[in-house]
C-alpha cells in the first residue's frame, strides 16, 4: 500500500434495489479498493420541508410583541 492512497470522490444514484455501478474508474486491473459509501439525501425536500408550502400572514401590518414592552403599560 502506498504512503498515502489515492481519494477518488463518486456521486451516483442507486438504480435498481440495492445495485450501484460505478464506471470509467481511474484504477488498474488488480487494485485493491476499499469503498465507503455515504448515504445522502436525495431531494430537497428533505432539506427544505417548507419550500414551496403556502404562506399566510395573519395580521400583517400589526405591531410585534407590543404587550411586552413595560413602557407602554
Amino acid at each position: 500500500m502506498s504512503a498515502s492512497p489515492k481519494v477518488i470522490h463518486v456521486t451516483t444514484t442507486v438504480q435498481k434495489k440495492g445495485i450501484i455501478t460505478l464506471e470509467n474508474l481511474p484504477l488498474q486491473v488488480g487494485e485493491r479498493v476499499e469503498i465507503v459509501i455515504y448515504e445522502t439525501s436525495s431531494s430537497p425536500e428533505s432539506t427544505y420541508p417548507l419550500r414551496g408550502k403556502p404562506v399566510q400572514y395573519d395580521a400583517p401590518f400589526d405591531s410585534v410583541a407590543e404587550t411586552d414592552w413595560d413602557i407602554l403599560r
